[in-house]
């Protein structure tokens, strides 16, 4: 029972996804046909819950932070490293899908090219509307996402009792349970919702996605080991490279089998402790990386975006989409991943920002449930180098000769 609480929902994911390619590969064109309509009431559904869930979220976040924390010294070098450290991730990973593209062998969905605009002028449509009412719409998500952060921000200023941040909540937390009913639906939705993909597209699609998943965790072991290695050496030199490999393994565990970086986040103070790591730093480091410290999350990002790039034959040899990717990747996986339903969210900026049709959402959704468990683990164990860098950038010195009594 433990076991299928855990995993029940990804074992049924799983077996949607079996019994959609088989459907897909084997049923007649009528009957796949048929049951398309299954698969766009669950995108439909979960396109219009995206704009109430984005704006509620977002703002009853950050309108109910505590506004008694004053370590501004941690908190600033904590938020710069997880930016910096999700930014490297990022870009390691645009490298490896342009080294191997992970939809390569998928014959390109004919697209038409949207008029050029300059790079300013691409970067404003996404950042703001003329008019309030086009928040209202998927297709300005980043926009919305910026307007609610900034309202967000100034009703914690306003709202001393807290009632209308109460209020928020109570609405954002209504809507994550509408999404949880809508996940109930969810294997039937995307059983059919591939198998017409699979139609489409063939079984080329299916080998695409192992190949993604490849490349993903090809990128992963690269950046644990050289990047992960990296930080803990700047944190305290050999003996800091000595102190993460030796400690490291029981969050690698505890993050694979959990599969949630907050379950996780137990083991990762413990393991910090026992690394001597201050605990003014790790005890305020770790809890925010478990909610906006993803580089997992990010690498994920660049995958599912390039994904559709070459399904849907857009072009990448221009700097403006490596950089757009590289932005939606930190976001995702520095400011989504500290919001309820981020990811579903960081998917449908995806989608929206690049003006990709519905079906891209089902396909990069899918991604992120393959790459689940990989991606966890990545967010959990980075977490630790990174606390390594903030200890190291708090207290200085103080680190190098608390790292050396660990390893006696």
């Amino acid at each position: 029972m433990r076991f299928l609480k855990k995993y029940g929902f990804s074992l049924c994911m799983l077996l949607a996804l079996v019994i959609g390619t088989l459907l897909g590969l084997f049923a007649s064109d009528k009957f796949v046909s048929n049951i398309t309509p299954l698969g766009d009431l669950f995108v439909n559904l979960m396109f219009a819950l995206v704009v109430p869930l984005v704006f509620f979220t977002i703002t009853s976040s950050i309108a109910n932070m505590d506004k008694k924390v004053k370590l501004s010294k941690i908190l600033i070098k904590t938020i710069v490293i997880f930016v910096v450290t999700s930014l490297i991730a990022s870009i390691i990973a645009v490298i490896g899908v342009l080294i191997v593209k992970p939809a390569a062998n998928i014959v390109p969905v004919d697209s038409e090219p949207g008029e050029a605009v300059g790079f300013l002028q691409a970067i404003c449509d996404a950042i703001s509307v003329p008019d309030f009412f086009n928040l209202l719409s998927k297709s300005h998500i980043l926009a919305l996402i910026i307007f609610a952060i900034i309202f967000g921000i100034c009703l914690r200023k306003v709202d001393t009792e807290g009632k209308v941040a109460g209020g928020l909540k109570t609405i954002s937390n209504a809507l994550l349970r509408f999404v949880k009913i809508v996940m109930f639906y969810a294997p039937i939705g995307v059983c059919a919702y591939f198998a017409g993909l699979i139609k489409s597209f063939g079984g080329e699609l299916v080998t695409s996605y192992i190949r993604a998943f490849l490349i993903y965790i090809v990128i992963c072991v690269i950046y644990f080991v050289v990047f992960y290695t990296l930080y803990a050496f700047i944190s305290g030199g050999t003996a800091g490279i000595k102190n993460f490999y030796k400690h490291i393994f029981p969050s690698f565990v505890t993050s694979l089998a959990t599969q949630s970086s907050l379950a996780s986040l137990p083991t990762n103070l413990d393991v910090a402790d026992e690394m001597k790591i201050d605990k003014n730093v790790s005890q305020i480091s770790l809890p925010l990386a478990g909610t906006i410290h993803m580089e997992g999350s990010s690498i994920a990002s660049i995958i599912k975006i390039f994904f559709l790039f070459s399904v849907f034959s857009m072009p990448t040899n221009s700097f403006s989409v490596y950089l757009t990717a590289i932005l939606i990747a930190v976001v995702s996986g520095v400011v989504m991943s500290g919001i309820p339903g981020g990811g579903l969210i960081g998917e449908m900026l995806i989608v929206s920002l690049y003006g990709f049709p519905a079906s891209a959402f089902a396909m990069i959704a899918t991604i992120g449930w393959i790459v689940d468990a990989p991606a966890t683990m990545m967010n959990v164990c980075g977490d630790i180098p990174s606390t390594m860098l903030i200890d190291k950038f708090v207290n200085r010195q103080k680190a190098i000769s608390k790292i050396q009594k660990s390893n006696k």
